[in-house]
């Protein structure tokens, strides 16, 4: 996977401000389109930001309707714009029977396939080249945050090396990268491991949902690249946030900082913070050191490949 950037299309709590919509994010992964969450207008959004309508799976983190609704409308523009292939949704319980519902909404049909999928705490999606893992997390009604994970790559070509060892260039190096042993014109065999270094780590893209701050969003975003976590409130709603069962900037921060997270964007703003985060930045870089930003609609991040 070469490619990992997002979008964030949607970045309000609860309603659309004249600045921000609700929750949606893009994210491009190497062919693949994904979308986390489905916020009413994300549609509009995508053409605004030009991430592309070729999405190939829309995860949902929880199913209040600020993260969901714009599923309805998205699908049929794509059935006019004549898609035949699948679509994959997937959810926490009920996404079956609700986005079943969602989607065949009014008297159109759809021409291609919607394809449901109901998901719980640890289950893991394979795709080519990376996971998408459902964490549990704290939230009013059953609710997940996501995991993406890049498959370990391979480790550097030792290009000296090789030409030291008198291998011929061309096909051969793609072959011993790929970890293949290769039997040379001469008749040597070369292993991967005499031109090829360790296997180095995959990238991890940790995005909360909505959730007040707990242990499994800590341990999901271990030594993530990026932590995209909610920060509704500030510290003196703090009230607010556990009866809503939100976070706080403060407390995103303490879950990116617990974490050993690299970077931290902070998303998912009550509308009393819509044109000015900067209280949220503040309480949250007290909090932790790395790098942290407060996220806008529009705001597009690409994750650098790890050395």
């Amino acid at each position: 996977m070469s490619i990992l950037r997002l979008t964030f299309l949607g970045t309000s709590a609860a309603q659309p401000t004249l600045h921000r919509n609700l929750s949606g994010l893009a994210v491009k992964a190497d062919a693949d389109l994904l979308l986390f969450d489905c916020g009413e207008g994300s549609q509009r959004q995508m053409v605004r930001f030009g991430t592309g309508f070729t999405v190939d799976a829309v995860f949902f983190t929880h199913f209040h309707a600020d993260h969901y609704l714009g599923i309805i409308g998205f699908l049929r523009t794509l059935g006019m714009m004549g898609r035949d292939t699948p679509v994959q949704l997937y959810g926490p319980p009920p996404a079956r029977r609700l986005l079943n519902q969602a989607v065949h909404l009014g008297v159109e049909t759809l021409a291609f396939p919607v394809e449901f999928h109901e998901l719980r705490d640890g289950d893991k999606v394979e795709r080519r080249g990376y996971t998408v893992q459902a964490v549990g997390v704290d939230h009013r009604i059953n609710a997940l945050g996501y995991v993406l994970q890049e498959d370990e790559r391979p480790g550097k070509f030792n290009l000296e090396k090789a030409k030291a060892m008198g291998i011929p260039s061309g096909p051969i190096y793609g072959q011993l990268q790929r970890g293949e042993t290769v039997t040379l014109p001469d008749g040597r065999t070369i292993r991967p491991d005499e031109v090829v270094g360790d296997t180095r780590p995959g990238r991890r893209l940790v995005i909360s949902g909505d959730t007040r701050p707990c242990q499994s969003m800590v341990r999901a975003a271990k030594d993530a690249d990026l932590l995209i976590h909610e920060s509704t409130f500030s510290d003196d709603e703090q009230a607010r946030a556990h009866e809503t069962r939100h976070s706080t900037a403060r407390e995103a921060a303490q879950v990116a900082r617990d974490a050993g997270a690299r970077r931290l964007i902070l998303t998912h703003l009550s509308s009393r913070h819509d044109t000015d985060p900067s209280r949220l930045l503040v309480q949250a870089r007290e909090e932790f050191k790395g790098p942290v930003e407060v996220a806008y609609d529009g705001l597009t991040v690409e994750l650098p490949l790890r050395d």
